[in-house]
């Protein structure tokens, strides 16, 4: 059975179809990119599988269960976490605090420990964490307000933070837009090394065909809605529909 399952997936905006009878699957531990040009549906897939959207037609099954109709905060506690394209960190905040936020879904109230001042359900969350700042190379921004960091190390963050829900699927947003080179290599490096060590399927948008290529396992391309080519990275990439979406008719 397929980790996530995603069937004539459909959703339109006054007279703009978003996404028409868009399919697609992935498994455990696999890392599945998205393409296609500016408009073509990627950021509303991503909109519909989280419940920020509510689909007009269609199913989204993880781990054999519907998502549908569940809110954001009830599909992140199923298991999966999310990146932005435009980042939602709380830039007044730390970097420490701003990863400790997405420990909020696994915290268990104890009214026994608080009152006795227990902390020991803070301390496994914190050193959850601790583990995600040495991985990510954050340690010297632990204590930097998030405004005060440098655009990289925010995009770092927002990655820290969904991790830090130990999510099976991960789902990242254009994780590497507005980096430099050598910070788009250092991303995608590290966005291999999350599936190895946290064993997390991801599922990737991505403008970047030679970074999406390097990191996909499978790639799917969107245009106007539609899913016009699957497979590998050079089976899609060579679809003469795909060629048109991204040159041209010419």
């Amino acid at each position: 059975m397929p980790l996530l399952q995603v069937d004539r997936l459909s959703i339109g905006f006054g007279g703009i179809q978003a996404l028409a009878g868009v399919r697609l699957t992935i498994d455990q531990e696999e890392i599945l990119t998205v393409i296609g040009p500016n408009g073509s549906g990627k950021t509303t897939l991503f909109n519909c599988i989280s419940g920020v959207y509510k689909p007009d037609a269609g199913e989204v099954n993880f781990e054999g269960e519907s998502l549908l109709g569940l809110s954001p905060d009830l599909i992140a506690q199923r298991g999966i976490a999310r990146t932005f394209q435009n980042l939602r960190l709380f830039l007044h905040m730390t970097v420490l605090d701003n990863l400790l936020l997405g420990r909020h879904i696994k915290f268990r109230r104890n009214p026994v420990h608080a009152f006795l001042r227990i902390r020991r359900e803070e301390l496994r969350h914190r050193g959850v964490v601790e583990e995600i700042i040495d991985f990510l190379d954050l340690q010297a921004y632990r204590q930097v307000r998030v405004s005060d960091c440098p655009y990289g190390v925010q995009k770092r963050v927002e990655m820290g933070r969904a991790l830090a829900m130990e999510p099976r699927l991960l789902l990242l947003d254009e994780p590497i837009a507005g980096l430099t080179s050598e910070e788009k290599d250092e991303t995608a490096y590290r966005i291999t090394e999350i599936r190895g060590r946290y064993r997390t399927a991801i599922l990737l948008v991505e403008h970047d065909l030679r970074i999406a290529s390097k990191l996909a396992d499978r790639m799917i391309a969107l245009d106007y809605g539609k899913k016009i080519a699957q497979g590998t990275p050079e089976e899609v990439q060579k679809t003469p529909e795909v060629i048109k979406a991204y040159l041209g008719e010419d």
